[in-house]
């Protein structure tokens, strides 16, 4: 199992990783930029400002983040878009997607009390029956 896995052996979505796919060098910005939720040309613009103002500070930051920030797994999203946009909620607001969370479960389970009503009361036994007659006579 390697460092950037969880212990069922899929990739964590809560982690920095490299994006090579959308990235120009090695993928450092775009990683960074998917992490924090921002456009990647923010993060790429951060860092040629930050190259011509701090130059060998930022260039050692960068090969450094290359070497040991492992690139991100094929497999990180299972449904790409969706799944994608989730875990980029989740880490830029924990808070609101918790409370989005929260409020969609609330709903379930309220759609759920009034089909368990139905199923239990006696309008959808006497329905059933009159079902199970029409279907056998």
């Amino acid at each position: 199992m390697t460092t950037h896995e969880t212990y069922q052996g899929q990739p964590s979505h809560s982690r920095l990783y490299r994006d090579p796919r959308h990235g120009w060098i090695f993928g450092v910005c775009a990683g960074i930029a998917t992490y924090f939720g921002v456009q990647r040309w923010v993060v790429r613009l951060i860092t040629v400002i930050a190259l011509f103002a701090f130059t060998l500070p930022t260039v050692l930051a960068y090969l450094g983040l290359a070497m040991f920030v492992p690139r991100a797994p094929e497999t990180l999203y299972e449904t790409p878009p969706e799944e994608e946009k989730f875990w980029k909620d989740v880490r830029v607001d924990p808070g609101r997607k918790f409370s989005e969370l929260r409020h969609r479960f609330r709903e379930l389970e309220q759609r759920l009390r009034s089909l368990e009503g139905y199923i239990t009361s006696d309008g959808y036994r006497v329905q059933r029956e009159i079902n199970d007659l029409e279907r056998g006579g």
